[in-house]
């Protein structure tokens, strides 16, 4: 068995579908400050089908109360709530909880914008349904909440790791891997910072379509490869990458502009965000190489000096093919979404 069969084992852990954590999308509240003690409220949580939501509700500080009616709406799977609240002596200091978020697998971002333009972005878990809201954050702590998110988003973003894995399994060399990744790095930069700053406008329902194509693409020069007849992406795997990084940046800026930026620090925030993109990129990368070099001493153990077993054709390709079948699984899926 070679290195890259052992991707196959790696392939099957990612496309299992508990671990599509791209297609589990989190709740999102913003609380923004109106007045003094005062805040319009956006509750979105995703839908269960027709008319249906998960049981999630956001708790604000006791000592808020609602003003007006509330409006409702279900859009696109999406159940959609505001309105408005006053709070004596504001909301610092206070704790919002979403109450059943403990029974779910899913996350909130939470947003809370002050009239000076500050914000604080929280990211509840399960483990962790509530925070205390704080005065507006310095520097320091913008830079590292945004490097958490963007560390998170890539690691939970299971397509953008998959198309990392399908350029893996078809680049050879570390100098090439290399030149590979700085590509992609390059080019994602570009497109999110300038989607973020809405200098370029895309909607997000084509991009994730065409990212999952941009898989689709290199599974297939995968198996054209392993066939013996090299495209595009084995001869210049970072023409490629430069081309689909400004495709995939459209996608992160999607995740980023979900949470926003605090306008008091854009350029921290929006750095950082990129920087935490970037680490969880490289552990992802990290802990795939040392699963194969996990993988290849293992089997050496088992088969004398010398011996190197070939896999069957059709080991060789189950992984180009597994990662082909999740990504066309995608665009169908992410089509009918328009």
């Amino acid at each position: 068995m070679t290195l890259r069969s052992w991707l196959f084992v790696l392939l099957s852990l990612l496309a299992a579908p508990d671990a599509w954590a791209h297609e589990i999308r989190p709740a999102y509240l913003q609380v923004r400050q109106t007045g003094a003690g005062t805040y319009d409220v956006l509750w979105k949580v995703p839908g269960r089908g027709v008319d249906l939501r998960l049981g999630l509700y956001a708790e604000l500080p006791a000592d808020c109360v609602k003003v007006g009616q509330a409006r409702t709406s279900f859009v696109h799977n999406a159940f959609t709530e505001r309105w408005s609240v006053r709070c004596a002596g504001g909301l610092t200091g206070g704790t919002i909880h979403i109450a059943g978020l403990a029974a779910t697998m899913t996350d909130v971002l939470v947003r809370v914008e002050r009239l000076d333009g500050t914000t604080q972005v929280a990211r509840l878990t399960p483990s962790a349904a509530s925070f205390v809201v704080e005065a507006a954050p310095t520097r320091m702590q913008v830079a590292g909440i945004y490097m958490r998110l963007g560390v998170e988003h890539i690691l939970t973003g299971v397509d953008h790791l998959l198309y990392v894995l399908a350029m893996l399994l078809l680049v050879t060399g570390w100098k090439r891997i290399v030149a590979t990744m700085t590509a992609f790095t390059a080019t994602h930069s570009l497109t999110l910072t300038a989607a973020t700053l809405g200098w370029v406008h895309v909607p997000q329902p084509p991009v994730e379509a065409c990212i999952a194509l941009s898989i689709l693409f290199v599974a297939r020069e995968t198996v054209c490869s392993r066939k013996g007849h090299p495209g595009l992406t084995e001869r210049w795997p970072w023409v490629v990458s430069f081309a689909f990084g400004l495709l995939h940046g459209f996608g992160f800026a999607g995740a980023l502009s979900e949470v926003g930026l605090p306008q008091a620090a854009i350029p921290v925030a929006l750095l950082f965000f990129n920087v935490g993109v970037e680490v969880g990129q490289l552990l992802f990368i990290a802990a795939a190489v040392a699963f194969l070099v996990g993988g290849r001493k293992t089997v050496q153990r088992f088969f004398p000096e010398g011996f190197n077993p070939q896999p069957a054709a059709f080991i060789r390709l189950a992984p180009p093919y597994a990662i082909g079948s999740v990504a066309m699984f995608w665009v169908m899926q992410r089509i009918t979404g328009f």
